[in-house]
């Protein structure tokens, strides 16, 4: 068994978690906690608190570059073309009617 007594240290036990799996990406809980110095449901909580973390960010990222891009878009288009009514306006707001002479 190891020893399982506090010991200070620079690092969080997530970024020891974190090395332990950019080491070595298949390593079960077990040994990251042993490696840690933590339980292996601290493990696996830190684990999981991590991936949501990441998911969190990459959406994040994600919906800038699309804003980004829409923004974009708009700007290279809308001296080009009219913007377009919604799917829920009524027919005259896409054409409207034309004034007679």
């Amino acid at each position: 068994m190891t020893d399982r007594t506090p010991h200070w240290g620079f690092l969080t036990n997530h970024a020891q978690v974190l090395i332990c799996i950019a080491d070595e990406p298949g390593v079960r809980l077990r040994d990251v906690s042993e490696r840690v110095g933590i339980t292996e449901r601290a493990a696996h909580r830190i684990v999981a608190e991590l991936a949501e973390a990441t998911e969190n960010r990459l959406k994040a990222v994600c919906n800038n570059v699309i804003s980004e891009m829409s923004a974009t878009v708009r700007q290279r288009i809308g001296g080009v073309a009219s913007p377009l009514a919604s799917p829920n306006s009524p027919p005259s707001a896409v054409n409207p009617p034309k004034e007679q002479k």
